[in-house]
């Protein structure tokens, strides 16, 4: 097999292809030849041991794809060889193959391609469950939505639609706001403009009462702003830090106006709590196939450029999500 491995902590800008030993099935796995890899801000921080799981060496990246079943344990018999499949999985994607647990594997909607089904699972994934399961979202209520051009700030502008909210969404330059609009926000505000400021900005727009949901996968000091711009019993969902900066929560804000801080880490779920994480999954599907949410695919890369792709994406070049395409062997 073939990928991006590694055997010690490397930059981006580090990652080259080398050739592993194929890894044996064994018993409830499935092996997928992948054709798409989503690419993700964490995976840049997967490889320098900045992320929240460490795996052991030598390993990849990537956290999400999708390709075709190549081959199959004997006690699997619910997947066919050539079945179109998509998943998220623990880390080593960027590779011409996989071997993961046949329960982890999705079959790809007729309808969607294999760059579509690999930027699928973690963006969508994580905003369907931070907002509906986490936040518990009701139709009619307000979320601010941070990044909202970005990976996942645009899937969760659609989710948050989908379930019936107003969206105010946020993003640097009018081009990025203007995907966000594309996508179904209501509202859109530029961080890039002279004359932001989100807490005037967000309070004009509902009449000072504030939002019931913030979504903020960048951190730092729109995280700060947020909180006085969200409405009592409101929620704040701690996504990421893509801005380089963790906040650092001032208690007596909280207690002041009865808010919620709610801490988002959507691959755990998968063991800590399975049932919730399948149902998530299904109504995310069952909204695609409904034509409720529409992914942006901005950018491919092939596999050999994904140091390229990594470095973009940190540099916030990419609207939507990146891809790496893996040419059949």
């Amino acid at each position: 097999m073939k990928g991006h491995f590694i055997t010690d902590w490397s930059q981006p800008e580090q990652l080259t292809l080398r050739e592993m030993p194929d890894v044996a099935l064994t018993a409830g796995q499935v092996r997928v030849a992948v054709r798409a890899v989503g690419v993700n801000f964490a995976d840049g921080l997967i490889i320098q041991g900045k992320y929240q799981e460490k795996p052991a060496f030598p390993f990849a990246p990537g956290f999400e794809i999708a390709g075709e079943v190549s081959e199959i344990a004997p006690d699997v018999t619910h997947f066919h060889i050539g079945q179109r499949v998509f998943a998220a999985i623990a880390h080593s994607g960027y590779a011409d193959q996989v071997v993961l647990p046949a329960s982890h594997l999705h079959t790809i909607p007729a309808s969607m391609d294999f760059a579509t089904a690999a930027a699928f699972p973690i963006a969508y994934g994580t905003s369907h469950f931070a907002l509906i399961d986490r936040a518990r979202l009701q139709a009619g209520e307000t979320v601010l939505i941070h990044g909202a051009a970005g990976g996942v700030g645009l899937t969760a502008v659609e989710c948050a639609k989908a379930a019936g909210a107003r969206v105010i969404a946020t993003a640097r330059g009018a081009d990025r706001v203007q995907i966000a609009l594309d996508h179904g926000a209501d509202v859109g505000l530029d961080t890039a403009s002279p004359d932001f400021s989100l807490r005037d900005q967000v309070r004009a727009l509902i009449d000072g009462r504030g939002v019931d949901v913030v979504y903020d996968p960048v951190g730092g000091e729109l995280f700060d702003a947020s909180l006085r711009c969200t409405a009592p019993d409101g929620r704040l969902l701690v996504i990421g830090f893509a801005g380089g900066t963790v906040p650092q929560i001032p208690a007596n804000h909280l207690l002041v106006k009865n808010l919620s801080v709610i801490g988002v880490y959507w691959g755990a779920y998968r063991t800590l709590a399975p049932a919730r994480f399948q149902a998530s999954f299904e109504e995310l599907i069952s909204w695609y196939k409904a034509g409720l949410l529409k992914p942006l695919v901005s950018q491919t890369f092939p596999l050999e450029q994904a140091s390229e792709a990594l470095i973009a994406l940190k540099n916030r070049q990419i609207t939507g999500k990146a891809v790496l395409t893996v040419d059949p062997a």
